[in-house]
């Protein structure tokens, strides 16, 4: 299934980030520190979830987030990560656990992906402390009942959650 060289100094992020969260940004920005390329990857149609926002707004929305990180690269994809990260050259795929029940979905993702391309490397970063109940579900419900969002997101989402509510 390998597509080219694989370069471990690129790492790949995805995720469906509807919306981005500063745990995400945290997660991000700690990628950035360890490897030379990181492209985050936004998922353009989940499988496992409704997105709330179109693909094209929720990628301004990392834009704008990581606009001071020189190494990182935004892109959407509809394909399996792996298959995407291949073609990148990529040889990391890094994803960032909160909880026990994240790392219960990540285990059999690893392991499916390890099954797909043993050649690329998934890494786990641990949320920051203060991020580490922070999810964009729980972001989206709180701004739907009129609760402040601004310590958990950038401004931009934190006026866009606004206004759909």
């Amino acid at each position: 299934m390998s597509t080219g060289a694989r370069d471990p100094l690129t790492a790949v992020c995805p995720g469906s980030y509807d919306p981005v969260t500063l745990g995400h940004v945290d997660v991000i920005e700690r990628t950035a520190e360890i490897f030379d390329r990181v492209i985050v990857a936004v998922v353009r149609e989940p499988r496992h979830k409704v997105v709330t926002f179109e693909i094209e707004e929720r990628v301004s929305f990392i834009a704008d987030a990581v606009s001071h990180l020189d190494n990182v690269e935004i892109e959407h994809f509809s394909e399996l990560v792996v298959v995407f990260a291949q073609r990148h050259g990529a040889g990391v795929i890094v994803k960032g656990l909160r909880a026990i029940s994240d790392f219960e979905w990540e285990f059999q993702m690893n392991h499916l992906n390890r099954n797909l391309a043993p050649d690329i490397d998934t890494l786990y970063l641990m949320a920051s402390a203060q991020h580490s109940f922070v999810s964009s579900s729980s972001v989206k419900e709180i701004a739907a009942f009129g609760g402040r969002v601004d310590a958990l997101v950038t401004p931009m989402v934190a006026e866009r959650l606004a206004a759909l509510n």
